[in-house]
């Protein structure tokens, strides 16, 4: 299978950052989505996967053309052996919010059983100590939403939020070397998961 990784933002997208906390910390999503894109194309890359990072720039590349490229990838390979993957870091603006969520678009599709997926893992990594958020409207763990990346592309698509970068206790747990290393296997075992069921 192909694997696509998007890596949320660019370093020139208004706000997408947290805080700056009392210790001089800050996480600016552009640049940790892309710590965690690069962490996972290394650790699949490895493992023999064929693994691709869909921006490469550090700049904002549209949705259209991220979708673009997504598509003309997923046309070589094949719409059902090419996946996408987009890693976000969530916010709720209040500083309220908390926990770990993914998102695919509406209706069944096969980005539904990746979602469970990685749902299950993030559970059994975080569930004791953490929120794992869930719509279980329509039988599975997984929030459908409109985003364009999910909607625009051929392949199964999923979106992941990974905790929330203004909430001061999740956000020092995403900058921590243990939270970034976590962040990156919950990833990487999830797409070998959906590799080894669905391939």
């Amino acid at each position: 299978m192909k694997i696509l990784i998007d890596n949320g933002h660019g370093e020139n997208t208004p706000g997408k950052r947290s805080p700056k906390w009392s210790d001089g910390s800050q996480l600016f999503e552009w640049e940790y989505a892309r710590e965690i894109a690069r962490g996972v194309y290394n650790q699949l890359r490895a493992k023999g996967i064929d693994i691709e990072l869909l921006v490469k720039e550090n700049i904002d590349v549209p949705l259209a053309e991220r979708a673009r490229r997504a598509n003309e990838i997923a046309a070589r390979y094949g719409k059902t052996k090419t996946l996408l993957v987009s890693i976000h870091c969530n916010a709720s603006g209040t500083g309220k919010g908390t926990g770990w969520e993914i998102h695919t678009s509406p209706g069944k599709t096969k980005a539904d059983d990746l979602a469970q997926i990685f749902w299950d893992i993030a559970n059994r990594m975080f569930g004791g100590t953490w929120k794992i958020r869930g719509d279980w409207s329509d039988g599975d763990g997984d929030w459908e939403s409109n985003f364009y990346i999910l909607k625009k592309t051929s392949c199964p698509a999923v979106l992941t939020e990974n905790f929330f970068m203004d909430n001061e206790t999740d956000c020092k747990f995403l900058l921590s070397p243990e939270g970034k290393a976590q962040i990156i296997q919950l990833h990487v075992d999830s797409i070998l998961k959906y590799i080894e069921d669905y391939a």
